[in-house]
């Protein structure tokens, strides 16, 4: 390999380096505001989740809000369990 391989390997691997940054210097500043737009035109959602919390490696709590009711989750080992309403009626 002589000096100009190598010259030449060397710029194609910058040239590489610098189209990668590039890209993900794009996607940081403008995928928050491609994807604000695409949910934004779905309309609004009835169903969102709230908060999560990871109680072990094999369950976790998660506290979902359909239209204005709020129910928690408790998602692992193989089945979910759903927080019982509180009312009675």
């Amino acid at each position: 390999m002589n000096f100009l391989d190598l010259l030449r390997a060397l710029f194609a691997l910058a040239f590489t380096l610098g189209i990668i940054g590039l890209a993900a210097w794009a996607a940081r500043r403008y995928a928050p505001q491609l994807l604000a737009k695409l949910s934004a035109e779905r309309g609004e959602r009835r169903m969102q989740v709230v908060e999560t919390l990871v109680l072990d490696p094999a369950r976790r709590l998660v506290l979902v809000r359909v239209d204005s009711e709020e129910r928690l989750l408790l998602l692992g080992e193989g089945r979910e369990l759903i927080e019982p309403r509180g009312d009675a009626t």
